[in-house]
């Protein structure tokens, strides 16, 4: 559908990109670095999208910090591994691309570099055949902090508030501009070279959802509740072609955010401090290192599923079992009241995960947290009881009940019949104490389907053309790729973004 040009404009730039995220603002400083005007909007009242709650790590091949530690690595090598994350998904994948993105990623770091972000590292994630994962200190607010500020210093005009709501297209010209709606009004907005959807991913996006993901799967909550579609949207809406629109990363078992931002979370991130901290984190105690990271993996990182293969089982709100737990609780848990759970463990299961190798939750190589570190650092998500009516008074559940379920397990143990048809526990609770991890809730961690794109960034209509003058990046614009394991997306969101950017400013003159 083609909406009117109008015959008049509020602004005009050279280059309009539409969301504030970590693809948003490098896309950005892409474009202005490059000579280019460059209007940024963004919906919300702050920058930040889904990057600005991530942990920060990026992975890449052949980087700076790779060769100064006598690391032999090259692109093809990281494509390959990249593979092994989701072998089953990669008949959906877009090779081409992924191998472009993965030659690409390492220039982009040293780019990042040049904004006095720091990074330690690299660590090892496998099937990585070699360490490739970096961290930004000291998280991924840097990286928003950062490219802010370079934006605003080249010459780039950040509007927040401004939702951008419809892509103008004038015959062979293309896109020329936008209409944003904002709490004053409305703009419309001319782009003399381009436009660059970098608005994120679609995981709140009930439209969105409703349209492409299974029924059970489309009403689970996303960690971000901002990533509503609207990039898919407005270049579906002109005819732009999107792929694996069924892909997502979830949904996901993790437990409730805490009531107060961990501490890593609100350390500043002036390029001094993180200068600092980056040069200091080679000479720091391990121990320190790992126990600032925890802090931060207790709060964004999902229980292993070791748990449940060790015997751990989930109970809902009123103290009951309501699935197998070896099967796909994940699906289960949004059915139950308050879309909540919590994980039970007995005595035996309290030893196993407090010490190596059977973890909680990790960040791989940097840091592992046992059952002790919730209990110390998360302790609104940490019961214990002596017996399972005295945990049920801790959590808020009904004894009785919560009693059945241990009695249940119990006979289960003994080769009566699960109700919920698991084969095995590995344990009975029969001794006490017990323990409840939670609340934990469902959650999309983000979506895979997005934009189609070519080598350019450009984002290709229905008959496979390019759309003159419309650029992607980030899951906005995933291109066809799949992309498992840590990391991957803030590259991709980076480099994409600072190669969308770039090719924007340029157009018309290559």
């Amino acid at each position: 559908m083609t909406n009117p040009v109008p015959a008049s404009w509020h602004l005009e730039t050279d280059v309009i990109v539409v969301g504030g995220g970590g693809t948003g603002l490098a896309a950005a400083v892409s474009s202005a670095e490059s000579g280019a005007s460059v209007v940024l909007l963004e919906k919300m009242p702050e920058l930040g999208g889904t990057t600005g709650i991530a942990i920060g790590s990026y992975t890449a091949a052949c980087s700076s910090l790779q060769k100064a530690a006598g690391i032999v690595d090259n692109a093809t090598w990281h494509n390959e591994d990249m593979a092994q994350f989701a072998a089953h998904r990669e008949p959906m994948n877009n090779g081409v691309l992924r191998q472009f993105f993965a030659e690409n990623a390492a220039e982009t770091l040293s780019w990042l570099h040049g904004f006095q972000l720091e990074f330690y590292g690299p660590s090892p994630e496998p099937p990585n055949r070699v360490a490739r994962m970096h961290n930004v200190v000291p998280n991924a607010k840097a990286y928003i902090a950062a490219l802010h500020r370079y934006a605003l210093k080249y010459g780039a005009v950040v509007l927040t508030r401004h939702n951008v709501e419809t892509l103008y297209q004038d015959g062979a010209l293309g896109i020329v501009g936008v209409r944003t709606a904002h709490p004053a009004g409305h703009l419309n907005i001319r782009a003399r070279k381009g436009v660059i959807l970098a608005a994120g991913d679609y995981s709140s996006g009930d439209f969105v959802k409703q349209k492409y993901l299974p029924p059970n799967v489309a009403t689970i909550e996303d960690i971000n509740p901002n990533a509503t579609g609207d990039g898919h949207l407005i270049a579906e809406n002109i005819g732009a072609d999107l792929v694996n629109m069924n892909l997502i990363y979830g949904p996901e078992i993790r437990f409730i955010a805490p009531p107060r931002k961990p501490f890593t979370q609100l350390l500043p991130t002036h390029p001094l401090l993180a200068r600092l901290m980056a040069r200091t984190t080679d000479f720091m105690p391990r121990a320190l290192m790992r126990g600032l990271v925890k802090r931060l993996l207790v709060t964004w990182q999902h229980p292993e599923t070791a748990l449940y293969q060790q015997g751990a089982v989930l109970i809902n709100s009123e103290g009951a079992r309501f699935t197998d737990e070896t099967a796909a609780p994940e699906l289960d848990i949004p059915q139950q009241p308050g879309k909540i759970a919590y994980i039970l463990l007995d005595k035996r299961l309290a030893e196993i995960f407090s010490k190596w190798p059977h973890f909680i939750s990790t960040a791989p190589d940097i840091a592992y947290a046992y059952l002790q570190d919730y209990r110390r650092l998360r302790p609104d998500v940490y019961a214990k009881g002596q017996t399972p009516g005295a945990l049920a008074k801790k959590i808020g559940v009904a004894a009785d009940e919560l009693e059945r379920t241990v009695a249940h397990i119990k006979n289960t143990a003994r080769g009566l019949p699960d109700t919920f048809g698991r084969s095995h526990f590995q344990t009975d609770f029969s001794s006490g104490p017990y323990y409840a991890l939670g609340p934990v809730k469902s959650w999309i961690v983000h979506t895979e389907g997005g934009l189609r794109l070519t080598l350019k960034l450009e984002v290709l209509d229905r008959s496979g053309h390019p759309i003159p003058g419309l650029y992607g990046g980030g899951t906005n614009a995933m291109g066809g790729m799949v992309l498992f394991g840590h990391g991957l997306h803030i590259a991709w969101a980076l480099t994409s973004g600072r190669l969308a950017g770039r090719n924007a400013a340029r157009r018309g003159t290559d």
